[in-house]
């Protein structure tokens, strides 16, 4: 059985925390969700999120819940950027697209005919 435990949490995160396993169980569901279900748990965790105090206990909560620690993200972007994605996989991103761009700008034309009017 797979029980967790928020005992150790400020009680201020042990709203945020449920409404984060919510959403872990309705991401990794077999079976569909309703939209309603979803949209209700996703719209009161981002309300949970936006009230929660950043700090330790908070980072170790999103660490735990990764579609949470998304929502967090997109929350406050405009803060922080992408404040919690993993920089290496992010890096490696750019570096791949900005090879396929060089090999697709090295690459002739292909399909065009020259002296047509």
């Amino acid at each position: 059985m797979n029980t967790t435990q928020t005992s150790s949490l400020p009680s201020s995160l042990t709203v945020t925390h449920v409404l984060a396993e919510l959403l872990e169980r309705l991401e990794h569901s077999a079976v569909p969700v309703g939209a309603d279900q979803y949209r209700s748990i996703v719209s009161r965790l981002a309300s949970a999120l936006k009230e929660a105090e950043p700090g330790r206990e908070l980072g170790a909560l999103l660490d735990s819940h990764p579609a949470a620690a998304e929502m967090y993200e997109n929350t406050h972007y405009q803060h922080a950027g992408l404040c919690r994605s993993p920089l290496d996989p992010a890096l490696a991103a750019e570096r791949q697209a900005r090879q396929a761009i060089e090999r697709a700008m090295r690459q002739p034309n292909q399909g065009t005919t020259h002296g047509q009017s």
